[in-house]
Parts: C-alpha cells; sequence; structure tokens
C-alpha cells in the first residue's frame, strides 16, 4: 500500500523526475553485449498479483505509464504535422529510381534523411511508400548515405518510395540524439517523416507502412499503434520485446528481478500491450538464430502476443543467420517486397 501510494504521488507531482525501471540508455545500446534470451521466462519473474491487489494497482500503474513522454497513451497527444520535403542535394540514381537527400521539420528541428522516387509517371493516387526506419549506429559515426544502401534499393527498385530518417542527432540533423527506448525523440522523427511524405504529390498517403531494422523495429512498432493510417510493418531482427523482458533478458550478465508491481508498469509503458489496437494491420518479422545483437527470442515473444492479440502476423526464422540477415539477405528482401506489395 505504501509503495502504490508513493508511486501514484511521484507520477502526480513530479512526472520529470519519474523515470521506468528501465536500463541506461547506454546498456540498451550495447548490443555488442546482448546474451542471447531463453525463450522462455524465469518462473520467479512470473509471479501472480495478490489476490485483490489488480483492481488497486491497475488504474495508479495506468496512470503512471500515460505519464511518461514514451508512451503510446503520450505520443497519441501529440501532433504530427511534418513539412514538405526541401531538397538538399541530388545523388546518382539507382536503376529505375532518383535518390536525393532532403529535409523536413519535427518538432521544430530539421532532420535529413534519404528519399528515393521510382521514375516515370506515378499510378493514379501516388506512389505506395516505406518509411525505413535503420538500427543503432553510434550517432557521431552515422552518415545518411552509408549503410542500407541495398535494402532501401530493394523497395525503390521494386516502385515504392522509400524515406530513411536520419534521427535527431544523426548525420547533419539538428537535436540530441536521445535513443529510442527511454526517449520519445526518434519516434516523433518517424511519425513526421510519415507526414511529411504525405504531403509529396507524388506519395499516395494511403498506401503507407514502414520497415524497421533492430532498433527501427522498435521505433515502427510504436509508429504504427500511434499514426493508425500506416497500412503494415516489416521488422527485421527487432528490439520487439516488452520493456520487461528488455529489463530482464537483453544486456544482462544474469536474469534481473522484477516484482510484480514493475513487471506490470514496464509491460503497459511498452507497445507490446496495445497490439490489438492493430486492428488487423499486418506485421511482417525477420529473425536469424545466431543473432548476437538482439535475441531471436524477442521476435518469438512479439509473435505470442500479436496471435494472443488477434493479430496478423507473418514471421520467419532463420536458421544460423545473424543480426542483418547476411546469409538470407536477397530472400528476406524479396519476402518483404511481396509483403507490401500485398499489403500497401
Amino acid at each position: 500500500m505504501l509503495l502504490l501510494g508513493w508511486l501514484a504521488y511521484t507520477a502526480m507531482t513530479n512526472p520529470a523526475g519519474f523515470r521506468p525501471s528501465l536500463p541506461t540508455q547506454e546498456a540498451m545500446q550495447r548490443r555488442d553485449d546482448a546474451q542471447p534470451a531463453q525463450p522462455t521466462a524465469d518462473p520467479e519473474t512470473q509471479q501472480e498479483m495478490p489476490e485483490g491487489q489488480t483492481e488497486l494497482t491497475g488504474p495508479l500503474i495506468a496512470e503512471a505509464v500515460a505519464r511518461q513522454p514514451i508512451s503510446i497513451q503520450a505520443l497519441r497527444q501529440r501532433e504530427y504535422p511534418g513539412s514538405d520535403l526541401q531538397g538538399v542535394s541530388t545523388l546518382a540514381p539507382g536503376r529505375n529510381y532518383s535518390r536525393q537527400v532532403v529535409s523536413y521539420q519535427s518538432d521544430g528541428l530539421t532532420i535529413y534523411g534519404l528519399l528515393t522516387i521510382p521514375t516515370g509517371e506515378p499510378p493514379e493516387g501516388g506512389w505506395p511508400a516505406i518509411v525505413f526506419n535503420h538500427g543503432y549506429i553510434p550517432p557521431a559515426e552515422y552518415r545518411t548515405t552509408e549503410r542500407y544502401a541495398r535494402y532501401q534499393d530493394a523497395f525503390a527498385e521494386a516502385g515504392f518510395v522509400t524515406l530513411k530518417s536520419d534521427y535527431r542527432g544523426h548525420g547533419n540533423s539538428q537535436g540530441a540524439a536521445g535513443g529510442g527506448y527511454t526517449d520519445p525523440g526518434y519516434t516523433v522523427d518517424v511519425l513526421n517523416a510519415a507526414a511529411s511524405l504525405r504531403r509529396d504529390e507524388r506519395v499516395n498517403g494511403a498506401r503507407m507502412g514502414l520497415w524497421g531494422h533492430s532498433m527501427g523495429g522498435q521505433l515502427s512498432l510504436r509508429a504504427m499503434l500511434v499514426d493508425r493510417e500506416l497500412r503494415a510493418a516489416s521488422l527485421w531482427a527487432g528490439v520487439v520485446a516488452d520493456y520487461a523482458v528488455l529489463q530482464t533478458e537483453w544486456n544482462s550478465p544474469g536474469r534481473r528481478q522484477l516484482d510484480d508491481l514493475n513487471r506490470q508498469y514496464l509491460r503497459q509503458l511498452s507497445p507490446n500491450a496495445y497490439l490489438d489496437e492493430l486492428n488487423g494491420r499486418p506485421l511482417q518479422l525477420h529473425h536469424g538464430t545466431a543473432d548476437e545483437d538482439v535475441p531471436y527470442s524477442f521476435q518469438v515473444y512479439l509473435a505470442e502476443d500479436l496471435r494472443a492479440a488477434g493479430q496478423a502476423v507473418e514471421a520467419y526464422k532463420y536458421e544460423g543467420d545473424d543480426h542483418n540477415l547476411s546469409q538470407n539477405l536477397e530472400l528476406a528482401l524479396r519476402r518483404s517486397v511481396e509483403f507490401f506489395q500485398q499489403n500497401l
């Protein structure tokens, strides 16, 4: 009772100082130290709530969660107007598409990105489009035109507009790089990237989806739940287990223990608690079993959560493959392209 009273008091009187019991940003970005998790959770972390306590804690936890800027509830209270895409420089074209560095506005910041546009006359209503969300790269090392080129090219060659955002603090984008898990900034940049694409007359705003790798998988999942007009997402090696799992099974030399209150709180803070609100919009998952950065079990957990919520999911398992699916790259790209052709 005293703990619950403190939780409610802190959330209501000092929300800026109230923080979830999550790993530090540095720990969550230290992917090379990630240890593969077991596919089933430790029974000691899965204790039942004492009888009669759920009614007491539920509303308090929900209120505390809603006050966190990273929560789905808080993100839905914001507006994402985006802006007209501004050309910065033109790059060498691809086989059947143009490439351009562009900028757009997000939270008053100028964010840069790599835009591809199919050549030729757009179809009636405009081209379908994919918001392309890259994984964690040390912000000081990030470059707009480096890495992910083959991935983005595959969708561009298939006739999709793509926009890969340089999240705030990356490359020449303004703002501070706050991380993708405990700070809302990158998600806001993704949602404003989607809004900016919709403003482009060459794009069909009703035929838009997301592709996300690693950290970009978490951003894509969260964006799908905030922007209900995004129709589908393909997630590769995504950090997509719920926050209680991230706390106990990722970048940890041993199993951390969570009491029931923290487990419920972290679960509700994560996108995974709201999967029923996808309302049938499909997700496609890809993950290698030898991924040393993000455990394959994270895909298993998300697929189980999606099925439990009655949502559509395709989950592909690549035996012995790594974080970038380098052994099955062409197969995974073909499956993703076909998925978007069917769902956008």
